[in-house]
């Protein structure tokens, strides 16, 4: 009987050790549940210019969008001399969280400024990307700048030399990014807060970080810092991007470096071609950082290109930005991909905005992009080698944890 326990132990033991393996496998590997978006009986689901989308966004989100912001598109290398003089400027606090470092001079340039606004005695806090092993398939991929508690940025950039430029040339990365006042910044404050919280164990808080003044409307712009978390079921990050696209009626135009949508949101996007909104989306190509997330959306163009959603590839040089602009009106720019891991396991920064000036402004700069990317044809496309196919395929299958 003795024998016949040890024996039943070591068996139930190795059972529940796969068991738990079983478990983490698909807690690492998960999807996003949402198929699809309904309205009941014959009714039609909100636009983006109609009242009941905002509240539905809201709700569904976690977003409180608000007036007062003023908000400006910082496209490529502009981003750092706005970024320098205002921390430059910097009279009480700095906070600074950043997915991405690299030496050299915009790491050096970060460095000085915030060592002279710590000499200046400004409460200066920075947080950088960091791993645990218990914490592994979930990341922060937020980036987040905040001046006094009155001036935010955000968008995908890091602090590597690359994102200096133009975004024309091989060396310098494609990008966007934005500058903002008003409430929409005491959001952006709050995501760092979280992130420090997580980090340091201390929860920020005070008139020094969330001054009075900064909840004060100080522009035109309908806005706010949209933070998405995960969670185990529906994200907010999924639920965002699936209303999103259903509220499109005219144009729907993404740019995404990651582009590789699951199963459903392929479905999402082509349905939107088929009632009459003009899909385009602009990604990576040859120049992509990295070749396994470009393979497995390069599975995804035929079913894309033959339900009436156009597709472009960046030329020049590696295409990093995350946005999106939809109607001319409801926009957003931010540290979103268009992938499983954004999408499920990644904490995110977007500022979204509902205005027709920030709408126009990213529109524009999604057309002039075209005039430097090449569109996917499925004749030439059907072409490629059956190594490349063969890449395609691999890469496909491990589309959950790029």
């Amino acid at each position: 009987m003795t024998r016949f326990m040890k024996r039943l132990g070591a068996v139930l033991g190795v059972l529940a050790t796969l068991a738990f393996a079983l478990i983490g496998l698909l807690t690492v590997t998960r999807g996003t549940p949402v198929r699809r978006v309904l309205a009941a009986g014959d009714e039609q689901l909100p636009g983006v210019r109609d009242s009941l989308f905002i509240r539905t966004m809201q709700l569904f989100s976690g977003m409180k969008i608000e007036n007062g912001n003023a908000v400006e598109v910082l496209a490529n290398g502009a981003v750092y001399p706005r970024l320098w003089a205002d921390i430059r400027s910097a009279t009480q606090t700095v906070t600074v969280q950043m997915y991405f470092s690299k030496p050299g001079a915009v790491a050096d340039s970060m460095a000085k400024y915030l060592a002279d606004r710590a000499r200046a005695k400004v409460r200066v806090l920075l947080l950088l990307h960091w791993y645990t092993l218990h914490r592994a398939a979930t990341r922060s991929h937020v980036r987040a700048v905040v001046v006094d508690g009155r001036v935010g940025y955000t968008g995908g950039f890091g602090l590597a030399d690359y994102w200096m430029g133009s975004g024309h040339s091989e060396n310098e990365w494609r990008e966007s990014n934005v500058r903002f006042e008003g409430p929409a910044v005491a959001q952006l404050q709050a995501t760092f807060a979280s992130g420090w919280a997580e980090a340091a164990g201390e929860l920020i808080t005070g008139d020094l970080f969330f001054p009075p003044q900064a909840f004060a409307e100080v522009g035109p712009v309908r806005a706010t810092l949209f933070h998405s978390v995960p969670t185990a079921g529906s994200t907010p990050a999924e639920r965002f991007l699936a209303l999103s696209i259903s509220g499109a009626r005219r144009t729907l135009y993404i740019s995404n470096s990651y582009f590789v949508p699951d199963d459903d949101f392929r479905r999402l996007l082509v349905r939107a071609a088929k009632r009459g909104v003009d899909v385009r989306v602009l990604t990576a190509g040859d120049k992509s950082d990295v070749k396994t997330t470009l393979y497995a959306g390069r599975a995804r163009y035929p079913e894309l290109i033959k339900g009436g959603v156009h597709v472009y590839e960046y030329l020049p040089t590696m295409m990093h930005a995350k946005t999106f602009v939809i109607d001319g009106v409801w926009s957003t720019v931010g540290s979103l991909n268009f992938d499983n891991r954004s999408l499920v396991f990644n904490n995110e920064s977007n500022l979204v905005a509902l205005d027709e000036r920030v709408g126009a402004t990213l529109d524009s700069l999604f057309r002039d992009d075209l005039r430097y990317a090449k569109e996917i044809k499925l004749e030439e496309f059907d072409r490629r080698s059956w190594f490349e196919q063969l890449l395609e395929w691999g890469a496909n299958t491990l589309q959950r944890v790029l």
